[in-house]
């Protein structure tokens, strides 16, 4: 299989259940480390270079012309917020987000 492909196949399956769920997430540092190396594992592999090697990740994404996924996430969250916030309030997304415990 060649790199094209082995990217094309990244983008379609494995980003996407990296990124499943993801308008909901509260993402934390350590968090965002796990999806960051683990989307740098996949394109290591890609090009065929180690950690030994000591390329930068920018090199890596500039090489695979990819992203970071956390970034990626923290965009689509916020089309999600926009997209929530031009809901009608009688639509459970809109009322979840505008949700205030009582008491």
């Amino acid at each position: 299989m060649n790199k094209e492909t082995k990217l094309r196949f990244h983008n379609i399956t494995a980003k996407a259940a990296l990124k499943f769920g993801s308008e909901a997430w509260v993402l934390k540092k350590k968090e965002e480390q796990h999806l960051e190396a683990a989307q740098m594992k996949f394109l290591r592999h890609l090009l065929g270079i180690t950690k030994l090697d000591k390329e930068k990740n920018q090199c890596i994404r500039k090489k695979t012309g990819t992203q970071n996924t956390v970034k990626e996430i923290k965009q689509y969250q916020k089309k999600w917020l926009q997209h929530v916030q031009r809901m009608d309030t009688n639509r459970i997304p809109k009322q979840a987000l505008q949700y205030q415990p009582k008491g």
